[in-house]
């Protein structure tokens, strides 16, 4: 089985719609694709609408959380989206969005930047609004050539010039709300370090007690020897591996499947989950 447990839509920061996303990931000869749009699950009726035959969905959200002043990501699989709190904290996350997109564009305004809400907007469509869509626009304004480069400290990282905070969940209070609905819980690239500061190792163990599920160790932000280090960490916090593309579509340069998750692990999230289950396609619409 080739499985791919991390890809976004335009539901969030990606330019396939879901529709199309799940097209592409059968064409890519993907037996399961798990949708992990930021803090949201709206892509999640279309991809299912349009799910092809031998592709299996598996419905998820890429949650923003921060920890002790550095911003991380929880990949949430299988839980129930109508649950009352994790549905309100995601709301809450969402609709800070867009406070944060116009505070950016403020201070590159200050910096001499003509970017403007209005081109942020227009690129991010109906999707939750992030830092991609801002990055998108520099490449349009020709301030940076790709959406990789703007998130520097001259720019978007984590710190930088025209970065502004957002509000986050702390991951322990995530963790809690995740498996109250039912889901399972895997830290989304733990060590990329490009992106900016990343969490020690002591704080996944902390995690791992709190009941995180696993580690997102095979990704296109880690280095081999990142990933030989992770994999040794998670053996030691008896903590599952997985493997995924982070796809965006034309906004990132990874493909899919470019990393997966052994099946063995895949049939551990589907057996700790119980808010919702994998679905099996159908032949779409």
């Amino acid at each position: 089985m080739r499985i791919d447990l991390h890809t976004h839509s335009t539901a969030s920061d990606g330019t396939d719609t879901p529709a199309e996303l799940v097209r592409k990931a059968a064409a890519a000869g993907l037996d399961v694709i798990a949708l992990t749009d930021h803090d949201t699950t709206r892509g999640h009726a279309e991809a299912l609408a349009a799910l092809p035959e031998g592709l299996t969905l598996v419905p998820g959200a890429e949650l923003s959380c921060r920890l002790d002043g550095i911003s991380m990501h929880l990949l949430a699989y299988l839980f129930d989206p109508e649950e009352p709190a994790l549905l309100a904290e995601r709301e809450l996350v969402r609709d800070d969005r867009v406070p944060r997109a116009q505070g950016m564009i403020a201070k590159l305004n200050a910096l001499g930047v003509p970017v403007t809400w209005e081109q942020v907007a227009r690129i991010a469509g109906d999707g939750s609004v992030g830092r991609p869509h801002v990055a998108s626009a520099l490449v349009e304004l020709g301030v940076v050539p790709t959406v990789n480069d703007a998130f520097t400290q001259e720019w978007l990282a984590d710190g930088g010039r025209a970065y502004m905070e957002k509000h986050e969940t702390d991951p322990f209070e995530a963790l809690r709300l995740v498996k109250g609905a039912g889901g399972v819980a895997v830290f989304a690239h733990p060590a990329a370090s490009k992106r900016g500061r990343t969490v020690p190792d002591s704080a996944i163990a902390e995690l791992a007690e709190a009941g995180l599920d696993g580690i997102e160790v095979d990704h296109m932000d880690h280095e081999p020897g990142t990933r030989a280090r992770l994999r040794g960490l998670a053996k030691d916090l008896g903590l599952l591996v997985t493997g995924s593309s982070d796809y965006h579509g034309s906004r990132k340069t990874c493909v899919l499947g470019e990393f997966m998750t052994d099946p063995e692990v895949y049939g551990e999230i589907t057996r700790r989950a119980t808010g919702a289950f994998p679905v099996p396609g159908a032949g779409g619409v």
